[in-house]
């Protein structure tokens, strides 16, 4: 199978140097939210640290900027020049029970989990917001790193026991082990992997509703990967769990972190092979149907297609454009 994701030659796309941080500067396509080569969650402009993670205090003694997250993951944003900003509480040190995310140019990142306040650092709070809500308005640091915030937090949420003994975990390494203290085993984070795809016979494609969205909303399909199962057989299947059309030519686009709880959104293309009769699963999906590119770009297709937060309509507003290699007509 052909990746369209690769950059192709002559592109300019290189890798960071050896011992620096991989950020937005270095996808080969751009990695903001009003380019076409990156989906919005995906933007990265930090350094996660994983060096520093095993170090008696990440941030090297430097004062911290801390991230509350309440119980629904919600997070303290103001407006700020440009559109909506994360509001960050400084502190002289990491505080008890914070999870280290980073460094941002020189400064140090955290996160941890708490009640909505009334002020941050002593400035008043327009509102509280979740990643869903603002994501695709943030800019690249906050995006990237609201992104990353939500997706330990949900972990820490459903790990607080070892799988092996049942014991309380012990926390360390900056919130990123936990720590059996009596078998002695490491727990680490882990993401469930998840393929989006966008099936297509050159110049139509696919869309389902679930019948819990909002009426009239249309997106790609999409479902997990099983154990022992590569991705591209994922999408092969599940098209014909789903809709029952056989797809060749899977490819690769891009990914998406998704932390609903702990998703890693892969996203593919698949051409239809022979009939293209759709058959739904109502198990799976309320309805399906297929649409024309030239009614997606005229505004002629569902009432509604997936917020710009989401993967799936980077995929979609990307194929409607022509922009997808080997999804074309």
């Amino acid at each position: 199978m052909t990746s369209a994701g690769a950059p192709p030659a002559g592109s300019g796309a290189h890798p960071p140097p050896a011992g620096q941080p991989v950020t937005e500067r270095d996808w080969p396509t751009g990695s903001r939210a009003s380019e076409p080569g990156v989906p919005v969650l995906s933007r990265v402009a930090h350094d996660r640290g994983h060096l520093a993670r095993s170090l008696p205090d990440p941030t090297g003694g430097r004062p911290v900027r801390v991230l509350t997250l309440d119980a629904t993951r919600a997070a303290p944003v103001h407006e700020g020049a440009g559109g909506p900003e994360l509001l960050w509480d400084e502190q002289p040190t990491m505080p008890t029970g914070a999870v280290y995310l980073g460094e941002a140019d020189g400064v140090p990142y955290a996160v941890v989990r708490g009640e909505r306040s009334l002020t941050v650092s002593g400035r008043p709070v327009d509102g509280w917001s979740g990643l869903r809500d603002i994501g695709a308005d943030l800019g690249d640091r906050d995006a990237g790193l609201l992104a990353q915030a939500v997706g330990i937090v949900e972990w820490h949420e459903r790990n607080r026991f070892s799988p092996a003994t049942g014991a309380a975990t012990v926390v360390e390494q900056g919130g990123w082990v936990q720590r059996d203290p009596v078998g002695g085993g490491q727990v680490f984070p882990r993401t469930d992997p998840a393929v989006i795809m966008l099936v297509h016979d050159g110049d139509r494609c696919v869309l389902g509703r679930q019948a819990v969205w909002p009426p009239g909303r249309f997106s790609i399909l999409a479902g997990f990967v099983e154990p022992g199962e590569s991705a591209e057989a994922a999408v092969v299947r599940e098209v014909a769990e789903e809709v029952g059309l056989r797809v060749t030519d899977v490819r690769y686009v891009s990914s998406q972190p998704w932390p609903f709880p702990q998703s890693l959104m892969l996203g593919f293309t698949a051409r239809v092979e022979g009939d293209r009769t759709l058959r739904v699963d109502e198990d799976e999906i309320e309805e399906a149907r297929w649409f024309t590119r030239e009614e997606l770009a005229a505004g002629r297709g569902p009432q509604a297609l997936p917020p710009p937060v989401s993967i799936a309509r980077f995929i979609i507003d990307r194929w409607v454009a022509g922009d997808l290699w080997g999804a074309g007509s």
